[in-house]
């Protein structure tokens, strides 16, 4: 890998340093193939740079985040899921739990939670859970055209075109599953430091349909964020994609150097949903 850095020193005690992986600039489309490739083509056409960064500890600034400014925040959620790995559990429990979380935290009129995704630190857990691993590069999930695409997908096609010409955010609810959370630790991007220039639309490529997710170069003035210790009854909340201010939360995995060398591999959960306003 290409490095390149971020040369701003930590400012408060639990700020840190850390390294995480970019999108190298490339002059064509950006893809993935979520299928088989045809032959002689890579599963993925882009390289990744490691720039070295701060990591600010946003439990010291908590009072100072919001979903409307930096795109982020942490609250207390309790939950009485016992397992997450339960798919119907999750289903019939946890998604009513973070439509009410979503709407309390936003104002929505409206919250359609639409998608899971369990991750897993170690080979074994998702051998045995089915989980996904972290993701080790730096991303937002929904760009223009894949956010709209969504909400078409998800809604009766009147309500969905009416739905659009207002207001609506795609919001991530992420929670360990086991806590605290010391390895891979997710990291969440400043809104506010994120232009568009940063943001790269790169191809998914299904085996019945294409869409499209945001990688992202590296800017110098990208603030990075995290929550150390995160706790099973504390959940991150964030910005996916906001319709009024084409905002996004980039956000990534990273290694915190100063876990325990046996600090347990990280376990959470996050959810996607959708936030519309009238």
């Amino acid at each position: 890998m290409n490095a390149i850095s971020d040369i701003r020193a930590p400012t408060l005690a639990g700020d840190l340093p850390a390294k995480i992986s970019y999108m190298l600039p490339m002059a064509q489309k950006p893809s993935r193939y979520l299928c088989t490739p045809p032959e002689g083509a890579p599963e993925l056409n882009w390289q990744l740079g490691e720039a070295s960064v701060t990591m600010h500890d946003a439990r010291a600034r908590l009072a100072s985040l919001s979903l409307d400014q930096q795109g982020f925040t942490m609250t207390q959620a309790p939950t009485a899921i016992t397992d997450f790995y339960d798919h119907n559990q999750v289903l019939q429990n946890y998604y009513p739990e973070v439509e009410q979380l979503v709407r309390k935290a936003t104002g929505a009129q409206k919250v359609v939670v639409f998608d899971y995704n369990c991750r897993s630190g170690s080979k074994e857990g998702r051998q045995r859970t089915g989980a996904f691993p972290p993701a080790r590069f730096v991303h937002a999930d929904y760009t223009v055209k894949s956010a709209p695409q969504r909400v078409r997908d998800l809604l009766p096609a009147a309500e969905a075109e009416a739905r659009l010409r207002g207001r609506y955010v795609f919001i991530n609810v992420w929670r360990p599953i086991a806590g605290p959370i010391e390895n891979d630790t997710l990291a969440l991007c400043d809104a506010q430091s994120v232009t568009s220039d940063d943001l790269v639309t790169t191809g998914l490529i299904y085996s019945d349909r294409q869409g499209e997710f945001y990688n992202v170069t590296f800017n110098a003035n990208h603030r990075w964020h995290y929550f150390r210790h995160l706790q099973t009854n504390e959940v991150l909340v964030f910005v996916n994609f906001d319709s009024r201010e084409r905002k996004v939360v980039p956000h990534v995995a990273f290694d915190d150097a100063t876990a325990a060398p046996n600090a347990p591999p990280r376990e959470s959960i996050e959810v996607r949903a959708i936030a519309f306003f009238s």
